[in-house]
């Protein structure tokens, strides 16, 4: 790709809407993203800078990201579980449309209850509860599409 059609692209995405854009041409792949990547960026910038100060090594990209897993792990508290879509479908939250739901935020469950239908190539599958305890938030609406290993509902263990 010629390097003028590249800015081209870079314009265009700048003074559109468009968040991102992929091109491939033969065997030339190019992304332009103007959001993700540079908060990304920004944010792995000022990490690495603070770092940088207070210890005087260089740091790598890979290590900034892995500090900011191990943040986010320790933020989530230990008796949180996350119930997750074992496979990619639509989620039902009741048996039946005009039937009540499964469970509700609030509503105490045990392991092995039924949370929800996933619908998946016209095959419906009832998803049960891996753990017992209290539901803290459902995080899909009923008939919304559900990707693979996408959270559903928040349980506090008891």
């Amino acid at each position: 790709m010629k390097i003028s059609f590249i800015k081209q692209l870079i314009n265009i995405v700048e003074m559109s809407n468009i968040c991102e854009i992929e091109i491939t041409r033969f065997f030339t792949k190019i992304r332009i993203s103007k959001t993700s990547l540079r908060e990304t960026n920004e944010e792995l910038i000022s990490i690495s800078k603070k770092t940088n100060r207070e210890s005087g090594k260089s740091v790598k990209i890979e290590e900034v990201k892995k500090e900011k897993k191990k943040e986010k792990k320790k933020e989530k508290e230990d008796n949180i579980h996350t119930i997750t879509s074992p496979m990619v479908g639509t989620f039902y939250i009741a048996p039946a449309p005009d039937a009540p739901p499964y469970i509700e935020t609030g509503d105490r469950i045990k392991k092995g209850d039924v949370v929800c239908i996933i619908e998946a190539m016209k095959i419906m599958n009832e998803i049960e509860s891996d753990v017992s305890g209290e539901v803290v938030d459902v995080l899909v609406t009923n008939e919304e599409p559900v990707e693979y290993n996408q959270e559903l509902f928040i349980i506090r263990k008891t």
